[in-house]
């Protein structure tokens, strides 16, 4: 796998009014007065109000690469609103709205079309999928890692038992009602359509929780079957999935709703390059 360079002119400059009406959420329930936690010392407000977001918001981590980046990506991505676990109910209904049909979202494994407001854990209810199994660090549904929107999906809940809390890795069996999804006994394998979807949440998910603010060091490896260690596998297999399946319309609408919502970003969404220079 080739190393892609980092650029200094930013590949998306999406403006803070984007993320700003792109959800339809009560107010009050996800206020913040948090600033992006990029700007430098020497950066007025005005300059960062006269600034595309992707710019300001990243300005911290221009240059960098390794650990360097890794560190100022946490700090960065670290300012954030923090949901409770039934205010993820609303808010996937927001971030993962079918955009053909404002009635449904979209499951993240099956594909599948589904109404809003059939959740639960009845046949074809879907309910709140961790794509970084909770159990892999035991970090449950309390407010933090177990309610991150970043990697909170949608899913039909018989696939959601089936997916468990097994690492991600190539092979297996069919998965019923998620077409393309393969599951053995100690990996899953997503749909074409969302490796790479799953490959930056996991990363974004190893970036954001390092062992500070009592949360656990979750860290990705290069194997499955990593149990309740605060790990998920498989990386090798998992940047595959980034290459193959760069950033959609989908995923890139979605980060700019969270950030609307939960006021911080998945860097590999916006920045897919920024992979190989972390993960070599």
């Amino acid at each position: 796998m080739s190393a892609h360079r980092l650029r200094h002119s930013w590949r998306r400059p999406v403006m803070a009014a984007v993320a700003a009406t792109a959800v339809a959420v009560p107010a009050a329930a996800f206020a913040t007065d948090s600033a992006p936690a990029a700007a430098s010392a020497t950066s007025t407000s005005a300059d960062l109000a006269d600034r595309p977001l992707d710019d300001a918001y990243y300005e911290a981590a221009a240059g960098k690469t390794g650990d360097e980046l890794n560190t100022a990506l946490h700090s960065i991505i670290s300012e954030q609103t923090k949901l409770s676990y039934d205010e993820v109910w609303d808010v996937l209904k927001t971030t993962d709205e079918d955009p053909d049909n404002a009635s449904n979202v979209i499951l993240v494994y099956s594909g599948r079309s589904q109404a809003k407001d059939a959740t639960g854990a009845g046949a074809d209810d879907w309910n709140r999928e961790h794509v970084w199994a909770k159990s892999h660090g035991d970090f449950g549904t309390s407010t933090g890692p177990g309610t991150d929107i970043h990697h909170l999906r949608p899913e039909d809940s018989s696939v959601n038992s089936a997916r468990d809390n097994l690492d991600f890795d190539n092979g297996g069996d069919p998965v019923d009602q998620a077409p393309g999804s393969r599951s053995d006994s100690d990996s899953f394998e997503p749909r074409d359509a969302v490796k790479g979807d799953v490959a930056r949440m996991i990363l974004y998910m190893a970036v954001r929780y390092d062992g500070t603010d009592s949360f656990p060091d979750l860290e990705p490896n290069d194997q499955v079957d990593n149990g309740s260690a605060p790990a998920m596998g498989r990386l090798s297999v998992l940047k595959q999935w980034h290459d193959a399946d760069p950033p959609d319309a989908f995923e890139k609408a979605r980060n700019d709703k969270i950030y609307g919502i939960q006021k911080n970003r998945n860097p590999f969404i916006d920045h897919p390059e920024w992979v190989t220079a972390i993960w070599k």
